[in-house]
């Protein structure tokens, strides 16, 4: 089903909720490029790395339940911004945002499951590139509108 009072309520609300392309986009691409930054600096440093990788066995089932939530939360919410369609594009490139961002939280997630560094490397660098992405295409987006 495409059409309905909710469709309608999810549309309305989503144009309300434009926000400006500049500082909030450029706060966006510094903290992406710090995330990516901080994963190619400590990825060498094999205490931190152990320590990230393998905390204690609660705190470690406390980050694999809160990133499986987060992923699904973040799936939903992106899910629902594509639904709407495609007359709202910097809508559409936030839907991306969000389903990407929802992967980083599951390959976080994984990587904590396994023990194993790779996911979560993978997670911090699939979240910084996609934040830098989707701001920079934001802009673009937002500026060309107005």
């Amino acid at each position: 089903v495409t059409s309905g009072p909710g469709r309608l309520a999810d549309r309305q609300r989503l144009a309300n909720r434009q926000r400006p392309a500049g500082l909030s986009a450029l706060l966006a691409v510094v903290i992406g490029g710090l995330a990516v930054a901080l994963a190619t600096l400590n990825g060498g440093n094999p205490a931190l790395v152990d320590a990230l990788v393998h905390p204690p066995a609660l705190i470690r089932a406390g980050l694999v339940g809160g990133s499986a939530t987060i992923a699904l939360m973040l799936l939903a919410r992106g899910l629902s911004r594509l639904a709407v369609g495609t007359a709202d594009v910097a809508g559409l490139v936030r839907g991306v945002r969000l389903v990407f961002l929802a992967l980083a939280a599951a390959a976080a997630g994984a990587g904590w499951v396994l023990g194993d560094p790779l996911p979560i490397v993978v997670a911090l660098v699939i979240a910084g590139i996609d934040v830098i992405e989707t701001s920079l295409l934001l802009v673009v987006v937002l500026r060309n509108r107005s």
